[in-house]
């Protein structure tokens, strides 16, 4: 009996190290968590968190606070979080940033890839291509002759950003030249292109749609593969000669790479649930994105896609952000 017992002991002792970690995936969140996005304030995206956050940390009873830290083209924010404790408490709001900076930047202070858990596709949508009245252009083919007969500018939100890169692939696609003006961020170069200063820009639907129907600036092309409800008289890229253009604005949420399979499973399955409510997604349709809400594994193939295809722009443009 005393060998039987001493037995059961040990194998019992031998148990613990690997209960406990499933003890804590079934006890999370005990306390709020936090949701650090790379934005300022206003946006696309920090419009997106702030219809979520609530949501979210109601399906998993706790709080979920936002923690805007914009600065050196998303860098600031992935390591935040790249050297958090992996519990589950400290997340990214990822976008094309995770997929671009790898290529962009000579030195990260993190791997974009092993630094990372993705958990889910949140939502994203097309940029549309805009221009100022002063160019008398009406769709994407004019305004491609145009850059064939003379100079050209166009703006972006900064050097590697998304309507910085969307621009470039234009460009060689297209195989027509135009000069790059980088503003300090995506409300300093809608403006630019709202005064004429620098007349054209890929901008996001949200900051772009009040101009566009008050008559303020001309929507020449969508760029992504399909027509948006919000701009229906709009064509796309593709549509438009370019054929499979395809550039989108998309949100996705990451959580530090070790972060256990538990956790990470039980923040996919909540917030595709918040996802998949009616009143979610009318509200995210509202703010020009589609809500998507996707695998850990869809989305992980989609940030290797991603990445792949901007490694080869960005190194045929020859573009560095340091």
């Amino acid at each position: 009996m005393n060998r039987t017992t001493t037995l059961l002991a040990i194998t019992a002792l031998g148990t613990l190290p690997l209960a406990a970690p499933v003890a804590h995936a079934q006890d999370y969140p005990t306390r709020p968590i936090r949701l650090v996005l790379p934005f300022a304030p206003g946006g696309s995206s920090d419009g997106l968190a702030r219809i979520l956050a609530p949501r979210i940390g109601e399906a998993l009873g706790q709080t979920v606070v936002i923690d805007n830290r914009p600065g050196a083209g998303g860098n600031v924010s992935a390591q935040i979080v790249a050297q958090a404790t992996p519990d589950g408490y400290t997340l990214l709001m990822a976008s094309a940033m995770l997929t671009t900076n790898k290529s962009l930047y000579s030195k990260l202070a993190y791997d974009p890839e092993a630094d990372f858990a993705p958990i889910t596709h949140l939502g994203g949508g097309p940029y549309v291509l805009i221009a100022h009245p002063s160019l008398g252009v009406t769709d994407l083919r004019s305004i491609l002759a145009l850059a064939k007969q003379k100079p050209l500018n166009y703006a972006s939100s900064g050097v590697g950003g998304a309507s910085h890169l969307a621009s470039e692939l234009l460009k060689m696609r297209a195989g027509i030249e135009m000069a790059h003006v980088p503003y300090r961020g995506g409300g300093p170069a809608s403006l630019a292109v709202l005064s004429g200063e620098t007349p054209l820009m890929f901008g996001t639907i949200a900051s772009s749609i009040g101009h566009i129907r008050a008559g303020r600036i001309k929507a020449l092309a969508l760029s992504g593969l399909e027509r948006t409800d919000l701009l229906p008289g709009v064509p796309t890229v593709d549509e438009s000669g370019i054929k499979g253009f395809d550039v989108t604005t998309w949100d996705g949420l990451v959580a530090p790479g070790t972060t256990s399979a538990a956790v990470l499973a039980r923040l996919n399955a909540e917030t595709v649930k918040v996802l998949r409510t009616p009143a979610v997604q009318e509200a995210i349709r509202k703010i020009g994105y589609e809500p998507t809400g996707t695998t850990r594994e869809s989305f992980t193939a989609f940030l290797r896609a991603e990445t792949t295809k901007w490694a080869k722009v960005i190194r045929a443009a020859n573009i560095r952000a340091n």
